[in-house]
């Protein structure tokens, strides 16, 4: 291991390198490939962003056997949760109109880990896994630059031609204490916001997803009883389900556990990466799809129009910035402003029905609630002015009609 009470002249300063580790066979053995490329010491971090799996412990432990000079693990669940899933939500962020951004979220949450551990321990650069024709490469760095400019990048499958072949040879030749089994047919990023499946047979569009790639969600289309959930939210943060109180980590796992057993939030797209392709991708994301369908209607019953309706295009805007790997750019921080502006009144409970592979909401009250029965209804005690709509539509539709004869005197 390093010494730092070393003298420069007994031994020089050696460049480190932060990476980082997830614990599996592509980053393990980047420990020692990084080393032999660059001469630097390495620092494996692993963040736990709930994405399951092996003990954090067992990782950094597997890090330090690999030859990493030191190795950080950091349970991040409630901080994606809280700092990267939340604004998601309010944002009712769907990019494209449908993925709930699973990846893009979880990658600055990493960043901002990586980018520590580089200022802790004065490493000059920080490494990816990442290949060279993703979106996350493009993520992470640009994340890792906007938060400490004078950081480095490098990603050895992209920089060093670190193939799965080369990568399996040179665990083997090492003695490396990881399992060389033949690598899944798919590529499989999943966190406690979502899951995301592609590559395989899935590259070919015209083939159906089999049931065997989802794990977050069960079949839609097989016979089960309906689930009933409330969701309350406060400034549109979900703070309790079913009356009783929770996190905004716990409101994501349980509505993952119950939206997932109805089959709710799978979506099967072609989306436009950032870096020019099509790519197919298939996504699971139950608690998320459950929970922002919820937020939009409560926005509905306690948003006013033009904010409304102005939100929506902020929406499109923020979703493409984080899919971009914007997080942290000054775009991105201003629409935050706007965003947590609009959630001021976003108070009370939705009740959904999750049934069938769908969240449908059933019925909404709020104590800030925009809807005025008496205006709205048809029966008596109708308190809306019927008789001040003729000339509202006198004055409304002027322009037009002005419009129209002119055209008929041409």
């Amino acid at each position: 291991m390093h010494n730092s009470e070393c003298t420069l002249e007994e031994n020089p300063v050696t460049e480190r390198v932060v990476l980082a580790y997830s614990g599996g066979l592509d980053t393990s053995v980047a420990i020692g490939w990084i080393a032999e490329e660059t001469g630097a010491e390495v620092i494996a971090v692993a963040v736990d962003v709930g994405q399951g799996g092996e003990d954090l412990d067992v990782i950094r432990k597997r890090a330090l056997a690999c030859g990493a000079v030191e190795a950080e693990v950091a349970d991040a669940k409630d901080e994606f949760a809280d700092e990267y899933c939340l604004p998601a939500i309010k944002a009712n962020a769907l990019y494209m109109d449908r993925y709930p951004l699973v990846s893009a979220l979880s990658r600055p949450t990493i960043v901002k880990h990586l980018v520590a551990a580089a200022q802790k321990h004065g490493a000059t650069t920080v490494a990816h896994g990442c290949t060279g024709k993703g979106n996350d490469q493009v993520r992470f760095e640009a994340g890792i630059v906007a938060l400490a400019p004078g950081l480095k990048c490098i990603a050895p499958v992209r920089d060093y031609a670190m193939t799965r072949d080369k990568a399996i040879a040179f665990c083997e030749e090492k003695n490396l204490p990881i399992a060389t089994t033949k690598k899944s047919p798919y590529s499989i990023d999943q966190n406690v916001f979502g899951r995301a499946v592609e590559t395989g047979f899935l590259e070919d569009i015209w083939n159906a997803p089999i049931e065997d790639i989802y794990e977050y969600t069960s079949n839609p289309a097989e016979a089960r009883e309906a689930d009933e959930v409330i969701i309350t939210f406060k400034e549109g943060v979900p703070v309790a389900v079913d009356g009783k109180p929770v996190t905004v980590l716990q409101a994501i796992q349980q509505l993952n556990e119950r939206a997932g057993a109805q089959g709710i939030g799978r979506i099967d797209m072609v989306e436009d990466r950032l870096v020019g392709i099509k790519s197919r991708e298939v996504y699971e994301a139950p608690g998320a799809i459950a929970l922002i369908t919820a937020h939009q209607e409560l926005e509905n019953v306690t948003v006013e129009r033009e904010l409304a309706r102005y939100k929506r295009q902020v929406e499109q805007r923020w979703g493409e910035l984080v899919y971009d790997g914007q997080w942290f750019s000054p775009l991105k921080r201003a629409l935050d402003g706007f965003i947590n502006e609009a959630n001021q009144h976003v108070n009370g409970d939705i009740r959904m029905t999750l049934h069938g592979g769908r969240a449908v909401v059933t019925g909404r009250r709020s104590e800030s609630s925009l809807y005025d029965f008496n205006l709205a209804t048809y029966d008596t005690g109708d308190s809306f002015d019927q008789a001040a709509a003729k000339g509202f539509i006198d004055i409304y539709s002027l322009s037009s009609k002005i419009a129209a004869q002119r055209q008929l005197q041409a």
